[in-house]
C-alpha cells in the first residue's frame, strides 16, 4: 500500500478501534472531500503497525489504476488474486463507484477472507436492496469536516478569537491547509467542490434533470440556513420569484441532497417525549464553508445563522442526535442526545436585550429537568445571573470544551 501523508484524526481512529479485526464491515460515510480517504489510511497504517504480517489491501476508485474494477466480480477476483496467506485487511475507497459492490463484500465476509472497510459519498450505499444484503453485517463511521478543535490541530493555531473568525469563514474541509489564506482562493476551491458534489454525488444518483434549478435551491438554503420551513415553504417563496415547481420535485431535491451528505434535515421535536412534528424543520450545512462560499459571504454578514451551523456541525462530530426542540409556543434552538445522554443549546449573536436574553435564558428554564443548558453568545463575559443553571458560553469557549 501506498504511503500517504496525512494529519491525524483521533476522533475517528477511536470510534473505528472497537471494529477492527470484527466480522463486520466498517463503512465510512460523509460528504466528498471531508476526509473519508485518509482517515481509511490512517486506520490501515493502524493495523500495519500493530500487526507487521498484515497485508494491507487499499482500493482507490479514483485512481486510474482500478478503473478495471467496475462491478462484483472484477473486485471479488482482483481481492482473491491480491489475499495472502496472513491477515488481510481491504480498503475500498468510493466503493458505491463499483456496480453491486455488496454482493462481493458480503461473499468475501462470508468466507472469512479479509477485514473489510470501505467509503462511501452518498447514502444510496445504505438504501434499498444494499441495505437488506448488508443488514447486521456492517457498522456506520460518519466522517465530517473539520471541527474547531481539528481545525486548530491542522493549522497548528491557538484558540483565539482571531482563529475562530478564520474557521467561521473557510469552514472545516481539510484541503484548504494546502492552499494560500486567502479567502477568493479558499471560496473558489469551495465552489469546485461545490460542483463536484452536485455532479457526481447528486445530479448523477438522482438522475436530477432540471440542474439550474437544484443550484437555485442550494442558495435558498444557503441564504436561509436555520429557517424554519417546509418543502410547501420553498414552493410558495419560489411562486412569488415566477418560478413554479411542485413540491414533490422540491421534496426529491432536497432528499438528494441530503443523501450527498451536503445539508441534513433537522426536525421539530416536542421537548418532552420528543414527539416529531410532521411539518416544518431546519436545514444546515455538512460544511459551512461551502455555506458561505454559495453566498459569497464574509464573516459577520448573517453571524447568527452561521453561528448555529458551526453549533450543529459540533453536535454532529460530538455523535449527537440533533432536534429544533418546541415547547408549546416555545422554541429550543437544538435538543442534542447521545445514548442516555441530553443537552439543550440556545443560540445568540450578542445577548444585547431584555427581550433576547428572556427568550434565550427563558425558554430554557421552562424545561423542568436536569439536563446540561446552555446558552452560546459571542459575548466575551456573562450577562446574566438570574437564570441558575443555565450556563453561558462563548461559541469559541463551547467548539473548545473537552466535554458537554
Amino acid at each position: 500500500m501506498e504511503t500517504l501523508s496525512y494529519i491525524p484524526r483521533p476522533l475517528y481512529m477511536e470510534r473505528v478501534r472497537p471494529y477492527i479485526g470484527k466480522q463486520l464491515i466498517k463503512v465510512f460515510l460523509g460528504q466528498r472531500r471531508v476526509g473519508k480517504s485518509c482517515v481509511m489510511h490512517q486506520v490501515a497504517d493502524e493495523i500495519a503497525k500493530s500487526n507487521p504480517q498484515a497485508n494491507v489491501i487499499f482500493i482507490d476508485k479514483e485512481r486510474l489504476e482500478f478503473s478495471d474494477i467496475i462491478d462484483e466480480l472484477t473486485l471479488y477476483h482482483y481481492v482473491c488474486d491480491h489475499i495472502s496467506e496472513h491477515d488481510n485487511y481491504l480498503f475500498i475507497d468510493e466503493v458505491q463507484e463499483i456496480k453491486n459492490f455488496q454482493l462481493a463484500l458480503r461473499s468475501l465476509l462470508n468466507e472469512g477472507r479479509c477485514d473489510i472497510y470501505c467509503s462511501g459519498s452518498n447514502a444510496y450505499i445504505l438504501s434499498g436492496d444494499l441495505a437488506t444484503i448488508l443488514s447486521g453485517r456492517s457498522v456506520n463511521i460518519h466522517v465530517h469536516a473539520l471541527n474547531y478543535t481539528e481545525f486548530l490541530r491542522f493549522y497548528q493555531m491557538e484558540a483565539s478569537r482571531d482563529s475562530l473568525r478564520t474557521f467561521l469563514l473557510r469552514g472545516g474541509m481539510p484541503y484548504l491547509i494546502h492552499l494560500p489564506a486567502t479567502p477568493d482562493i479558499a471560496f473558489e476551491y469551495l465552489h469546485n467542490i461545490y460542483s463536484t458534489i452536485l455532479l457526481k454525488d447528486v445530479v448523477a444518483h438522482q438522475s436530477i434533470r432540471d440542474v439550474p434549478f437544484l443550484e437555485n435551491l442550494c442558495k435558498f438554503l444557503a441564504d436561509n440556513v436555520g429557517s424554519l420551513f417546509s418543502a410547501k415553504n420553498i414552493s410558495d417563496y419560489l411562486k412569488s420569484q415566477h418560478i413554479s415547481k411542485p413540491v414533490t420535485t422540491i421534496q426529491n431535491y432536497l432528499q438528494a441532497l441530503q443523501d450527498a451528505f451536503f445539508i441534513y434535515k433537522v426536525p421539530r421535536a416536542d421537548v418532552q417525549g420528543l414527539r416529531l412534528f410532521e411539518i416544518g424543520e431546519k436545514y444546515y450545512f455538512e460544511d459551512f464553508g461551502i455555506r458561505n462560499a454559495l453566498r459569497n459571504a464574509n464573516v459577520p454578514a448573517d453571524i447568527n445563522k452561521l453561528m448555529e451551523n458551526v453549533i450543529y456541525a459540533e453536535l454532529l462530530s460530538r455523535g449527537y442526535q440533533v432536534y429544533v426542540g418546541r415547547m408549546q409556543e416555545k422554541e429550543i434552538d437544538f435538543v442534542a442526545l447521545r445514548g442516555s445522554e441530553r443537552i439543550y443549546v440556545q443560540v445568540a449573536y450578542f445577548l444585547n436585550s431584555d427581550k433576547v436574553i428572556e427568550r434565550k435564558f427563558g425558554n430554557l428554564a421552562s424545561i423542568r429537568d436536569n439536563y446540561p443548558k446552555y446558552v452560546i453568545s459571542m459575548d466575551d463575559y456573562p450577562v446574566t445571573m438570574a437564570y441558575p443553571g443555565i450556563r453561558q458560553l462563548h461559541l469559541q469557549d463551547f467548539l473548545t470544551a473537552s466535554q458537554l
